[in-house]
Order: structure tokens, then sequence, then C-alpha cells
């Protein structure tokens, strides 16, 4: 044991660097893959504990007022209702933020879909203009318990008695309306009752397509205006949060197997380079286990080093992380299963790397205890016809040797170059997201994002008059005017959002990833989310119902849609005005100057409209990308380690089958310098390669992985951008540039070794 210990303090003493690489990258590994599970459990916990405290409905039906939504609870594999209630439309004011609502008419607090208070208090009779609000409206209006509520043309309040947490879908300004809980008499400040809506809870929750069927068979067409299920709801719920969590865990994953190609590389090169004191070991009396162990301790230590240090700062330091990352950690740290994953993730982690330290020291305990003599001249150690040549046109012998050096034309070579190209490949496929992320902002108009703003304007505001307001700002260069609906899709099962954005004189700028603008009568372009859902693609006809009414629109193009999970249908309103002559813009979207500064905008519009406009910014995804960017940044790190601990394995046994050529190099005619220089440009070859290899795979991994991300979403495929050319260009300088001055010293040094210590050293 005492010399097995000597033995290891010795490799460590003279591998260092690789040492603490390895510690830092499994570090890097086990962070990254720990909080990916963090984010995970964080994305659906919240969600799904709000559901069962609550006992969600799985399915929301709204209805017409007329119908009879109380015999849906007769419908077989329904469990229980919640409802039927009465419901309001009505647009409410609070400290200068105005906001669509849904005003549900109850009284008790029901048994289904039970609303779960935060704050404040539920709705009392004596009080009859209190209402309670669903927490993400509360945090648009800016309200709380106590603060009053304001109905925009009419002099009625509302009272805010409490703030409750719902698993229905929440409020989305522009797209989804908030949720107001209210007792019956209410809603007759807002002109009285309009609809009805009924919650359904499932004993199959996977039946709720099959539910809403029925249900709409069971109320007759046209009864059923909006449908909305669980499933929908947990969706938008995890948001980005479950992103973030796929990118941490799909990179840890290739970060852990390129740590693990990059460890059995090291130790092979080591085992190689120690082949007589290996042998040694064994002419003393070392077992081939007892070689084995010494290769595999020391590398599960480092594995266990960098594990326990990154299970430590998470546990300690996670929750302080800004942004969703740390406040993931917070929430996963309470839940049951959360000590069982913190230990298995880094157990994992370890015997992963152990197993390929494994594989690799069982090398080293075949090494026969009497060293065998290399051959001088390995087959294919000859001089290349190029090699030739090039030297025959005068280039620097060192450059011409050190490129033959570094391509042998050996499967060892090649596979160098793999394994050096893993973390490249990677590396390229994270700066190629960074550049997909940097494109929301900075292009926002390839992105399914023309506007900058979004108005809309109240009764007392008829649409010519709003139209020519808005234009009249000098920094306003575009008024697209529009509206936005829900509608049911074929089958009444499901409720996807039709908009009706410019008009043919006046189209609105889709970005679009497929087919052509809708400029023809009833033509119009669809997200990815909505040709998922009702299996259909570019070129199709669509029937969906609206208020009763059919339409039937042609699907000429895809657009790039970031709103509602890419279920969307876009056309323009002159072609929802020949389905139905009474439609009018209920919104305006704004398109800006270059340069000019919206927020500036939008408040010189509000103080123009005297309270009669409401002027929002257009929300832009890449806000909420802002802890993406930092997870890229750190897998960046982790990755460029990995990639120093190969760098360090290819000049190591550059070194190692240079040191028998060193004498018949100083024969020749080379000096210290020019050997030195050979080896840089061998490990400069090989990086280069290693480099390219990594750009022909990761630009075309990129483009394909985020695309599925895109599909997955919703958005659709399209919106992957690969790096610049001067990004490309800087990365393969750094790369290369970087193994060139690692390869330096260590070169230097033995190219100046004295004769006897080459001499044994060839042994």
């Amino acid at each position: 044991m005492r010399a097995t210990l000597r033995w290891a303090h010795a490799d460590l003493r003279s591998h260092r660097g690789e040492a603490l690489f390895i510690v830092l990258a499994t570090a890097g590994i086990v962070s990254s893959l720990v909080l990916a599970m963090a984010l995970f459990g964080y994305a659906t916990n919240p969600w799904q504990r709000i559901f069962n405290q609550s006992h969600g409905a799985h399915v929301w039906i709204h209805t017409g007022r007329s119908a009879d939504a109380g015999q849906l609870a007769k419908l077989g594999g329904v469990e229980s209702v919640a409802g039927p209630y009465r419901t309001a439309s009505a647009t409410v004011e609070s400290r200068g933020a105005r906001a669509a609502v849904e005003l549900r008419g109850v009284v008790a607090q029901p048994r289904v879909a039970r609303p779960l208070l935060s704050s404040g208090r539920w709705l009392d009779p004596a009080r009859p203009d209190g209402v309670v609000l669903e927490a993400d409206l509360a945090r648009a209006l800016w309200a709380g318990p106590g603060d009053t509520l304001v109905v925009p043309g009419t002099p009625h309040t509302f009272t805010v008695l409490g703030v409750a947490d719902s698993a229905e879908p929440h409020f989305s300004a522009g797209e989804r309306p908030g949720l107001i809980w209210a007792l019956p008499s209410a809603l007759q400040h807002v002109g009285g009752p309009s609809g009805q809506v009924i919650g359904l809870r499932l004993t199959h929750p996977g039946d709720t397509d099959y539910t809403a069927q029925r249900a709409v068979t069971t109320l007759g067409t046209g009864a059923v205006t909006q449908v909305s299920n669980w499933q929908q709801a947990r969706g938008e719920a995890q948001g980005d949060n479950r992103l973030l969590g796929q990118v941490l865990g799909l990179f840890g994953l290739g970060a852990l197997g390129a740590a693990a190609l990059a460890v059995h590389g090291a130790i092979g090169t080591r085992i190689r380079g120690h082949l007589r004191d290996i042998a040694v070991l064994k002419a003393i009396g070392f077992t081939p286990g007892q070689v084995v162990r010494i290769f595999l301790v020391q590398h599960v230590a480092f594995a266990s080093l960098g594990a326990l240090l990154a299970t430590t700062f998470v546990q300690t330091l996670g929750r302080r992380i800004p942004g969703p990352p740390g406040e993931a950690v917070r929430v996963w740290q309470g839940l049951p299963g959360h000590t069982a994953a913190l230990v298995a993730v880094p157990v994992a982690v370890v015997l992963f790397i152990g197993a390929t330290t494994g594989v690799a020291a069982w090398r080293a305990g075949r090494v026969p205890p009497v060293p065998v003599l290399r051959a001088a001249a390995p087959a294919g150690e000859r001089l290349s016809r190029p090699a030739r040549m090039a030297l025959g046109l005068r280039l620097p012998p060192a450059l011409v040797l050190g490129w033959h050096r570094a391509f042998p034309r050996r499967p060892r070579s090649v596979a160098t170059v793999v394994r050096l190209a893993l973390p490249l490949t990677l590396i390229v496929v994270a700066l190629s997201a960074w550049t997909t992320i940097e494109r929301f902002h900075s292009r926002p108009e390839q992105v399914g994002l023309a506007t900058t703003l979004t108005a809309r304007a109240d009764r007392s505001l008829n649409s010519t008059g709003a139209a020519a307001l808005l234009a009249r700002d000098p920094q306003v260069t575009a008024v697209y005017p529009g509206t936005e609906v829900a509608a049911l899709v074929p089958g009444q099962t499901a409720t996807i959002a039709l908009r009706g954005l410019g008009t043919r004189h006046a189209p609105y700028p889709f970005a679009l990833a497929e087919g052509r603008a809708a400029r023809g009568p009833d033509e119009a372009v669809a997200g990815q989310g909505l040709l998922d859902l009702l299996d259909v693609r570019v070129g199709d006809w669509v029937r969906m119902t609206v208020g009763g009414r059919p339409q039937i629109l042609h699907i000429v193009g895809r657009s790039i849609e970031l709103e509602n999970a890419g279920r969307v249908i876009s056309t323009s309103l002159d072609t929802l005005r020949e389905n139905d002559p009474t439609v009018r813009p209920t919104l305006y979207a704004l398109r800006l100057r270059h340069g000019a500064d919206p927020d500036r905008v939008r408040e010189q519009l509000a103080a123009d409209g005297r309270g009669h406009l409401d002027v929002r910014t257009a929300s832009n995804p890449a806000d909420s990308f802002s802890p993406l960017r930092g997870a890229v940044i750190g897998l960046i790190v982790v990755l460029a380690l990995i990639g120093l601990i190969d760098v360090l394995t290819v000049i190591g046994g550059t070194l190692r089958e240079g040191q028998r050529d060193l004498l018949a190099l100083r024969a020749v005619g080379l000096s210290p310098r020019q050997i030195t220089a050979m080896t840089v440009t061998a490990t400069a070859c090989t990086v280069l390669a290693a480099v390219l290899v990594g750009l022909a795979l990761g630009m075309p991994l990129a483009r394909w992985l985020i695309d599925c991300q895109g599909r997955s979403s919703g958005i659709g495929a399209g919106i992957a951008r690969g790096p610049s050319l001067t990004v490309l260009a800087l990365f393969v300088t750094a790369a290369v540039l970087g193994a060139a001055a690692l390869a330096v010293v260590p070169a230097s040094r033995s190219a100046r070794r004295r004769l006897a210590d080459t001499l044994s050293g060839t042994a």
C-alpha cells in the first residue's frame, strides 16, 4: 500500500494541471446535471402542487348563456364538476395598468378547482363589490388586498379582497384574459353575464379530447365557445424553466461523455509513457490488480472531489444563483426526492468516470514484467509524398516534420482527433444557441416580432380615430389594425387563437419559415403548434368555429409564432370581415422607426390618448432567456476545461512519440528551437483538424437540435442561426493558438534534454 501511495503521489506531482482540470470539469458536469434536475422538478412541481391541492379540473368548457352546461356532469368518465358559473368579460384598471378579465360568478369556494388563497380572504356577501384575483393577474395589475379596480368607461369599481392561485391557464396580456372571482350580482356592473363556464374532473385524465368532443355533441353545435385542458395549463406553467433544464441536461450529458473520453485518452497516453515503470512495478511484486487500482483509485478520487465540490456548491449556494435556477433550487430542496437525486447524480457521474478509467487502466495491468523493446521505426513512419515535396520546396523542416508527426496515418491519430473534436463540437453548439438567443434581441422582426408596441382603444374611441391618433406620432412608421379571437378546432376539442392583422393593402409582415404570405381571400399563415395540433401541412384547408360561425381558411405559409405555444392562425382583417361584417379592430400593432425608444413612444401615445388608449410593449421571449445565456457561458467553460485535458494529452503523446527521434533530429542538424517548433506544430495541426471536425459536425447538429426544440415548443423550425464567420474565425484561432502556447514550455524542455536521458527514455 505504501508503494502504491508513493506511486500515485509521484504521478500526481507530474500531472498537477491535468488533475486540476479533471476535478473542475467533473464539478461543472455534476453542477449542470443537478441544476437540470432542479429545474425539471421546479418546472412541474408548483403547478402540480396547486392542481392537486385545489382538486383541479382536467377540462374547462366555455359556453353561451343559453346552453345547459349542467348536463355535462352526467357524461361518462366525469368524476365531478366545478360550476357551471356565469361569466362576463370586462376591462379593469389599477395603478395605471389595464387588463382584459373574465369575471366568474361564484359564492362559496368550490370543492373542485378550488382557488388557493395566497393572501387576503374569500368573497363576502356583505361586500358585494369584493373580488378575488388570480395571482398572475394581480401581479400584472400591481394589485393586492384592499386595492380598488376601476372599470374604464363606467362608474363601477371593485375592491380586491384576496389573491388566489389556480391551476387553470394563467393570464397573458393580449392573449388570454385574467380570472376574477366575484359574486354573481357583481357581473351586472359590467353589463351582465355573457356566457358560462364549467370544469370537468375526469376519472382518466388522458381522455380530455374525447370528453371535450362528447361535451360538444351533448350541448350542440355552436354552444361551446372555448375549450382548455390541464395539459395546456401545465405546459404553459413550465415555461422557460423546462427549456433551461433541457439545455443543462443535454450539455451536461454531452460533457460527461467528453470528459470520460478525455480521461480514457489521458490514462492511455500515460500508460504508453510509463511502460518501463509499470514493468518494474510488476517485477518487484505488484499484481495486475494493484497496477489497475493505482490508476482507478487516483482518477475516482479526482472525480469524487469534483462531485463533492459541485454538490456542496448547489446545496449551500445554489439558492443564491440569480434568476430561475436559484428559485428552482430553493423550491427543489423542499421536494421529497431532493436528497435522493442530490446523491444519485454525483454517484452516477463518478461511477461512469470510474468505469471509463477502469477500461483504460486494464491495459496497464496487462503490461509484461519485462519491457519489450520498441521498433526503431514503426510502420507508416516514412515521410509521405506531400511531406517530401514540401521539403523539396525548401519549406521550414520543423513545420513539415511537425505536420507529418501530427498525422502519421495511424488509427491512434484518428482517435485523438475524434476525442478532441467532441468538446469542440459541443462548444460550437453552445455558440449557436447563444447566437440564436441574441437574434431575438438584434433581429426581432425575423423571429415573429415585427412590431414593437401594441395599442388597444376603449369603446369611446372608434377604429378610424384610434388609427389616426396612433399614426400621428412621428416615431410610428406603420399601424396594423387587428383582432384576436378564440376559435374551436374541428371536433371542438381544443381552442386556438385566430388572429386578423393588417389589411390586403397594408399586410402585416409575418416572419415566414415556409410557404408564402397570405395575400388572397381566405388565405392564412399558421404556427407550428397549430399544424401539429390539427395534423395538417402548408397547402391544406382548415375549418374552425368562431362564435358559432364556421371559418374556412387556406394555409399558404408557416409563420414563426412565439405566443400561445404556436397554436395561432393568422389572416388579414379583411378576410375575417368577409365572414363576419361586424368584426372591428380591437388592437393595433405599431412599428417604430429604427432607434426609437419604445418606452418614450408608449408614454407619449398614452398621453395623447388621454386615457382612451392602453399601449404596451410587445413581449420578447428573449427577455426570459437571460438565465440561458449564463448557462451557455458556464457550459462553454466546462467544455473548455475538458478540451484542455485533451490538449495536454495530445502534447504528452507527441512528446513521448518524439523522444526516440530526438537523437536523429539532432544528428541531422536540427536545433532545440526547431525541435520545439516541430512539437508545437504537431500539436497545433492536431487541434486544427479537431476544430474543423467540430465545426463540420457542430453546425448541422446545432441547427437540428434548436429546430427540434422549436418544433416541440410550437415555435417551429427556422429559428436556428449559427455564429458569424468572425466568431468562428476567433474560435478557431483561439483554439489553435491556445494549444500551441500550452505546448511551448514542455516541448522546449523536452528538446533540451540530456542525451543520457534520451537514451534511457527510448529503451
